[in-house]
């Protein structure tokens, strides 16, 4: 490419930049950028409640794991999320349900509890390596990988090492932070 065609592109370029940069954004609702009656700037609730009932809105980032922060956190590390039809099984030391998602051939079971004290409490009487009760056993069909993030527990139900680093990765980095 010649010199003048170079410089002439680098100037177009330049020109598209500090034009798109020096636009006012037009989806802010007024002119501070702030805070107004609860909601913040451009529409979006500020209260987690209200995004729950919306699932055009966004998750709620409160610190804790929820079901759709999951559900994105997966779907960006690469995974497929299929929901298995029939009723979730309980599971023996898990005081709440579990969210149960199909990977591939792979299983996961997630426990979100409504903080990390009640999970702790679960904890106490759990034994990790057989996520089970101690002394106890789940009808786990394959050896299962114990994951623990916050406010959530995991049963992740794998032969696939790379898979199974991945969940590890997606789920140890923690929920959304506020």
């Amino acid at each position: 490419m010649k010199r003048g065609c170079r410089v002439q592109l680098s100037a177009l370029l330049l020109s598209i930049v500090v034009v798109a940069c020096g636009r006012p954004d037009e989806s802010r609702s007024d002119s501070s950028g702030g805070v107004n009656g609860g909601t913040i700037s451009g529409g979006v609730s500020s209260s987690p409640t209200a995004a729950a009932g919306d699932p055009a809105a966004p998750c709620p980032r409160t610190g804790r794991w929820a079901t759709c922060s999951l559900e994105k956190r997966l779907e960006q590390s690469g995974f497929v999320l299929r929901k298995p039809e029939g009723a979730n099984p309980r599971r023996l030391g898990f005081s709440v349900p579990p969210v149960v998602y199909n990977l591939g051939r792979a299983r996961v079971e997630v426990f979100i509890y409504p903080d990390e004290a009640a999970l702790s409490r679960d904890l106490a009487q759990m034994d990790t390596v057989v996520a089970a009760p101690r002394g106890k056993t789940n009808d786990w069909e394959i050896p299962p990988r114990f994951l623990r993030s916050a406010n959530l527990a995991a049963v992740f139900l794998t032969r696939n090492e790379q898979q199974a680093e991945r969940l590890t990765l997606a789920i140890t980095a923690g929920p959304p932070q506020r």
